[in-house]
């Protein structure tokens, strides 16, 4: 049997500590960079292995997770790097659009982002779909990603909100289409939310709406393909919604198809520590962070939202 993988979590805030959580049940051995106390509560709370404040205090360790604040992470994992470490980066990348690019530059192969939808059962299972062509081609993907606040406001909503559904489009279509055109959120200030549509007629499309100023949660991804539409209402629903038949049909039949409902942060994780062991990497790239965060800049810009 392998040691256990010793991996430096940077950042155990609100979300780190759940990071933690799930590093520790899967078996790792983890030091801890909290330079505030209630990083470093959370750190012991969690059953970190080493507590440090600093990242100069870092030991050696086989791999590091970076869960500061969006928008520290470039230049957190830019440190990470020249260490010669594997680096895994909550999302986004970055919001640097130049630190993005000097991290594929400088570790192509030794950086990669924390796309959680892309381990959720259900984002898996409407890629498969789209992949084996079992409802005719692809005609479109549609995501819904609103709520009423943000709780962390390091940067705004848009580059918290806007990555997740990017992700989901690459993973599902296999490409992040070309932008079309691009609004900012009525409900809200700029970078409060945006909804873009990305693709060309000739293909299948992508509309992405993302708002945290909605009155009402809604996390839901629908795929719409010749012969019938996927959807998955909510994250944490068992099955997706069948629909068979064209768009629009008023016969067409409903079904459920059952997901697997591991969670997929934990899965996530799962794959980076296995990747330390010597196995596949996990599903993001560098080069994925920088094409999300690239799509990211050109949506921000052609909707006006400055930053």
């Amino acid at each position: 049997m392998s040691r256990p993988r010793h991996v430096g979590l940077v950042g155990c805030g609100g979300w780190g500590r759940l990071i933690l959580r799930d590093l520790k049940a899967l078996g790792a051995r983890v030091t801890c960079v909290a330079p505030g106390e209630r990083s470093r509560e959370n750190a012991r709370q969690g059953g970190a292995d080493a507590i440090v404040t600093t990242l100069a205090d870092l030991p050696a360790v086989d791999g590091a997770v970076v869960a500061t604040p969006s928008d520290s992470h470039g230049a957190v994992a830019l440190e990470l790097v020249r260490r010669g470490l594997p680096v895994f980066v909550e999302k986004p990348l970055t919001s640097d659009l130049a630190q993005a690019r000097a991290l594929v530059e400088a570790a192509p192969d030794r950086v990669f982002v924390m796309d959680k939808w892309r381990y959720h059962g259900g984002i898996r299972k409407l890629a498969e779909v789209a992949r084996d062509g079992g409802l005719g081609a692809v005609l479109g993907l549609r995501t819904f990603r609103l709520g009423w606040s943000m709780t962390h406001n390091e940067v705004d909503p848009v580059w918290n909100l806007l990555p997740h559904d990017l992700s989901i489009s690459l993973h599902v279509l296999g490409h992040l289409p070309p932008l079309a055109w691009a609004v900012t959120d009525p409900l809200g200030p700029p970078g409060g939310g945006v909804t873009a549509l990305l693709g060309q007629s000739e293909g299948p499309r992508a509309l992405v709406e993302c708002s945290a100023h909605h009155p009402v949660n809604r996390r839901s991804v629908v795929l719409a393909c010749e012969t019938g539409t996927l959807t998955l209402n909510a994250s944490l629903d068992d099955h997706l919604l069948l629909r068979r038949g064209r768009p629009g049909d008023a016969a067409a039949t409903e079904e459920r198809v059952p997901i697997d409902t591991a969670m997929p942060l934990e899965a996530e994780l799962a794959a980076f520590l296995d990747h330390l062991r010597g196995g596949p990497p996990p599903l993001s790239s560098a080069a994925d962070g920088l094409a999300v965060v690239e799509r990211c800049c050109e949506i921000r810009a052609f909707a006006g939202i400055p930053g």
